[in-house]
């Protein structure tokens, strides 16, 4: 069965297959002229001296059958014999997975037939989305806010002057393909009273190599090498920016890490400076998406600071990408509290303007009593999904289970991927 599947579809093997075939055929051909075919007659006599040896008849049906046989026993040494070729090429090239070869040509050939997917967003949220996605294709790219200013990153920020590197380096491990080893040394956080404590390696490791390569865009392309990364990770700007919530009541908090320590209803956040110029392979990547996805992740603190940049949001106003919003599916104490779907999807227009959403993905798989318990205790609640209020808004909304609940809720990566693919044929069929 292991060598059918290098027959499986979408394998581009049984073309080159089929062209060995038939030089094998026209050697063959030619050979049998240079002979004047007098081998074939000692075979075909051969044929029938056994034949009717064995049965006192002969019937010519008898040579066409050992003519198949021979077909097939020759194709299939053909096959056997590139299949091990390959191998030996391959094993020098990638000892560790020469064994799964025809697996990892059949997933490659399989995720580069998938859609073109730019997401946009930053923290926890969007790693697990980019975790689901990369199953289903490799043309994705992740743009990423640089507006932290919390823990490790905002200290490497301050320290060496650099962009912060957490949300990129959490979206190089979602989508790499790599050992677990190197995960856990990409995630490990140092521990102890020394001045690397609290920060992790992989933060280090990027810092390390935008230093080597001079920006943090080579820097991300070079660590996606190490990491075998499918897709790309971007930062939606390499400028230095902070990020500032203007409250209903006036006020001004300066810094994302601030602004849920306000305990104040926002009423817009900015960047600092005012204009900031995007990458512009971000841009690119956004013009020729086929689905730009927004979220998961903090309404104001990771997906608005991309929307923010100049040309992100008319890049996406512009597309005609398949839009979709994967709301929270609890409220965020000092950000969203009581929050509606419809005023999360409200935010990002009233922000990027009409056009930045077609579609919004909701939660719908019932949340268990103790876990609302345990939220409410931390101010969080569920989201309410107001569907009338959304379609008031100009936008579709699908409904579809897309957490996985144990001890607290998260979003689930194959999950989310299901739903919004399913969401993408859907739209594709529609639209012919």
């Amino acid at each position: 069965m292991h060598l059918l599947k290098w027959l499986y579809p979408g394998m581009r093997f049984k073309r080159w297959l089929l062209l060995f075939s038939a030089g094998v055929m026209l050697v063959s051909l030619g050979l049998a002229l240079v002979f004047n075919y007098k081998f074939l007659d000692i075979i075909e006599e051969t044929i029938f001296r056994m034949v009717y040896l064995w049965r006192g008849s002969y019937n010519y049906a008898f040579t066409t059958f050992v003519g198949f046989v021979v077909v097939a026993v020759g194709l299939t040494l053909m096959l056997v014999a590139m299949r091990f070729v390959i191998r030996s090429l391959i094993t020098v090239l990638l000892p560790d997975s020469s064994e799964r070869l025809v697996d990892i040509i059949y997933e490659k050939r399989k995720l580069d037939r998938g859609p073109t997917i730019a997401v946009i967003g930053g923290g926890h949220g969007l790693s697990v989305l980019l975790r689901g996605i990369k199953e289903a294709t490799s043309k994705v790219t992740a743009v990423v806010t640089v507006a932290d200013d919390g823990g490790s990153s905002g200290r490497l920020r301050e320290e060496l002057g650099i962009i912060p590197p957490g949300d990129l380096r959490n979206c190089l491990v979602a989508l790499a393909d790599t050992e677990p080893l190197m995960e856990k040394l990409f995630q490990y956080r140092f521990k102890g009273q020394s001045e690397l404590a609290g920060h992790s390696f992989g933060n280090l490791f990027i810092a390390a190599m935008t230093e080597v390569t001079g920006n943090v865009e080579q820097a991300l392309k070079e660590s996606s090498k190490v990491l075998a990364v499918k897709g790309n990770v971007l930062p939606a700007s390499e400028e230095h920016v902070r990020l500032d919530a203007i409250m209903d009541d006036g006020t001004i908090v300066e810094g994302e890490s601030h602004i849920p320590e306000a305990h104040k209803h926002i009423h817009r956040v900015r960047l600092f400076p005012e204009h900031v110029q995007p990458v512009a392979s971000a841009i690119e990547a956004l013009t020729n998406a086929d689905v730009i996805i927004l979220g998961p992740g903090s309404l104001y603190t990771s997906i608005m600071p991309n929307l923010l940049v100049d040309g992100v949001a008319e890049c996406v106003r512009r597309s005609k990408a398949i839009k979709i919003y994967i709301c929270n599916v609890m409220t965020q104490p000092g950000e969203t509290d009581g929050y509606t779907a419809s005023m999360h999807a409200k935010a990002i227009l009233d922000h990027a303007g009409k056009g930045v959403i077609d579609f919004m993905l909701v939660n719908d798989h019932p949340i268990s009593a103790h876990i609302r318990d345990y939220y409410a205790a931390k101010g969080a609640y569920p989201v309410e999904v107001d569907e009338e209020a959304i379609n008031a808004l100009g936008i579709g909304f699908v409904k579809a289970d897309i957490i996985n609940e144990t001890d607290v809720i998260r979003h689930d990566p194959d999950k989310l991927c299901n739903a919004v693919m399913q969401l993408v044929l859907q739209v594709q069929n529609k639209l012919g």
